[in-house]
């Protein structure tokens, strides 16, 4: 089974090291680390991530992973990318994505009349891309598997791995890596946060961030 992840520059690094890190360790399978050219790519952290191979010498995915970050308003106008997960789409068991990941998939077509779910901050773009939002963190239409936003890839990645290779394999998994969530708050999502501090981070961030979005989904028809 071949694992694919598709890296751009100003990706989320915890959209992709999230499940990378739980996928990798699915029996029999071999992860690809995958970017346009094989270069480095720069992350929201102020690091670079190096991938393993280029779109020119990466197989074909069974399982394909698109993570997001600020660079997918410039990713979904780069037709190597884009064209690149539509064709590898066409083969590929799994169709996924993290967080603004999916606008990746919604530019190479593939979320037209799919239920899928982004960040929560995005979710009322998804119908630019013929899509209908799930409110859910992990949503699977069919082939296609969507996350919502950054930390929910760890969970994507359990489900997609149950769904893969069983319930057994995927608790496994998660039992060797300790993911046991105990957040110390709980506050997670804008329905289980005070509705000020929902407000007031939308004003100084995700208001613009939005409407950055829009105009580059907008922008490529």
């Amino acid at each position: 089974m071949n694992i694919v992840f598709v890296l751009f520059d100003n990706v989320t690094q915890l959209d992709f090291s999230g499940p990378v890190q739980f996928l990798s360790r699915l029996p029999g399978s071999t992860t690809y680390v995958v970017s346009k050219d094989g270069k480095a790519v720069t992350t929201d952290c102020g690091f670079s991530i190096l991938p393993t191979v280029s779109f020119a010498d990466c197989p074909q995915a069974d399982i394909i992973c698109v993570p997001g970050g600020h660079g997918v308003r410039q990713a979904i106008a780069d037709t190597a990318i884009v064209n690149f997960v539509r064709e590898q789409a066409e083969a590929a068991t799994w169709i996924t994505s993290v967080c603004t990941g999916s606008f990746i998939l919604g530019a190479a077509g593939l979320l037209q009349g799919k239920r899928a779910t982004t960040h929560w901050a995005y979710t009322q773009l998804l119908p630019l891309f013929g899509a209908t939002h799930e409110a859910a963190r992990v949503v699977r239409d069919g082939n296609l598997v969507t996350a919502g936003g950054v930390t929910s890839g760890i969970d994507f990645a359990l489900e997609l791995i149950a769904m893969a290779k069983g319930e057994d394999v995927a608790r496994t998994i998660q039992l060797a890596l300790e993911y046991d969530p105990a957040p110390p708050f709980d506050g997670g999502h804008p329905s289980r946060s005070p509705a000020a501090m929902v407000d007031d981070l939308k004003r100084r961030v995700y208001d613009k961030a939005g409407a950055d979005m829009e105009a580059a989904i907008r922008a490529i028809g």
